[in-house]
């Protein structure tokens, strides 16, 4: 899947620079790169949900909340 991502970046990209090369514009371009942004952490994040619930995900995400939380109690 993030290969799809990255071709799709590189087509939006593609299609960005075409347009600001007619027109010399560049309005727009922060607000599609933020979008793109979102995107692939919106991507990263289900990733992560699909990871931890799927296999020994949430076993290890439940260790890892375990210790922090001991380490946390031990300091106190």
């Amino acid at each position: 899947m993030p290969t799809l991502l990255t071709l799709f970046v590189h087509l939006q990209t593609a299609v960005l620079t075409r347009s600001q090369l007619r027109t010399g514009d560049e309005r727009g371009q922060a607000t599609t790169e933020y979008a793109l942004v979102l995107l692939a952490a919106a991507l990263v994040g289900l990733m992560v949900v699909a990871w931890a619930t799927a296999g020994g995900g949430a076993a290890r995400i439940s260790r890892l909340f375990n210790r922090v939380i001991d380490a946390v109690i031990d300091r106190v």
